[in-house]
């Protein structure tokens, strides 16, 4: 088995420009994760894994061939490099360099005739879009679908925020009128939310297939969504602003929603 104990290594070097640079992720197809909690996830969304780096003073040899098979590539690496290359001191001093998945539309399948889509347009910032993955998590929707995408969904920062929901998610990223046109092919109502020409979202029916989209803080939903959208909504604000956290107002919606199917 190997050992690494420099960061001077090449590897490691290589290894750190996956986690900092999005182009290099897409260009060797491969991405980091840290922890027992967000590997065991992967695992069983059924991710490949080129390399497993460990720290044998927290972690045991014995312990990742627990977690993985046999024949696993494994790198056993000093405290300079695990700490050089760990975003955060809690990650069990394991660390795998995981193989990225197509993302694509074509990809989908649901379960029943009755789905529940959340949409994210253009989100920015990578801890919104980690807590709407924790809530499309929470809620079990059947898909989530990412639109003009604005980051690497394989971003650290990411990975981090949305607790591994990265990975528990079903998940496509296309052009706005891509799912759009996917969404009207299969009969999937788009409930977009917007402050525009919307109806206050409670006194909507989402029984039947449904798709929830929601845009960015600043400037929301752009307009093919105000426009394709079956019926926009919005949530009544009572005190001095106009919009909330994009998580947040994702989950009142996605969650009436289920409350309304439950009640069915």
């Amino acid at each position: 088995m190997k050992e690494i104990t420099s960061i001077q290594n090449s590897y490691i070097k290589s290894l750190l420009k996956l986690q900092d640079k999005s182009r290099e992720r897409k260009k060797q197809g491969l991405f980091i994760i840290e922890g027992k909690r967000e590997i065991s996830l992967a695992i069983s969304s059924r991710y490949e894994f080129d390399t497993i780096l460990f720290y044998p003073e927290i972690i045991s040899e014995k312990e990742i061939l627990h977690l993985f098979n046999a024949n696993v590539n494994r790198i056993e690496i000093s405290k300079e490099v695990y700490q050089r290359l760990a975003y955060r001191d809690s990650t069990e001093g394991i660390i795998a360099v995981t193989k990225v998945k197509d993302f694509s539309l074509l990809n989908i399948q649901f379960k029943n005739n009755n789905p529940l889509i959340l949409v994210a347009e253009s989100i920015e910032k990578p801890g919104n879009m980690g807590a709407l993955l924790r809530t499309a998590d929470a809620a079990n929707v059947d898909a989530v679908f990412i639109a003009d995408a604005k980051s690497d969904l394989y971003n650290p920062n990411i990975i981090r925020s949305s607790v591994g929901c990265v990975f528990t998610n079903q998940i496509a990223m296309a052009t706005s009128q891509e799912i759009i046109d996917f969404l009207k092919e299969k009969d999937i109502n788009i409930y977009a939310a917007t402050l525009q020409n919307s109806n206050e979202y409670h006194k909507e029916n989402y029984t039947n297939a449904s798709a929830i989209a929601v845009g960015t803080e600043a400037t929301g939903l752009s307009e093919i969504w105000r426009e394709k959208a079956t019926q926009n909504i919005n949530i009544p604000m009572q005190g001095k602003i106009d919009s909330m956290n994009v998580s947040v107002a994702a989950a009142i919606i996605v969650f009436e929603t289920k409350r309304q199917r439950e009640f069915k």
